[in-house]
């Protein structure tokens, strides 16, 4: 008779990297989906993101949401919109 080994699966995403990059102060976020079996890692894959000063973090975590308060002064997000108006009337 065999024992029957039961091992448990688990799986969850964190957020393992945040960087304010450029001019415009946007947030990259890395996260990493974690997969394990009975605590032992097995795979580890990651998905990137990244948020410019205009972009709604309502949904974000809320160490994004006051990173995105600290770095987007209203300085940054006018820089910001200007920039991109700028982009759009081709100048």
């Amino acid at each position: 008779m065999t024992k029957e080994n039961k091992m448990a699966l688990t799986e969850r995403i964190e957020e393992d990297k945040i960087e304010i990059v450029g001019q415009f102060k946007h947030i990259q976020v890395r996260t990493a989906t974690v997969v394990e079996r009975d605590g032992v890692e097995l795979t580890r894959a990651f998905d990137r993101k990244a948020l410019a000063p205009d972009a709604d973090v309502s949904g974000e975590s809320a160490e994004v949401q006051a990173i995105a308060g600290a770095v987007w002064t209203q300085d940054i997000k006018d820089a910001y919109a200007a920039h991109i108006a700028a982009q759009s009337t081709g100048e």
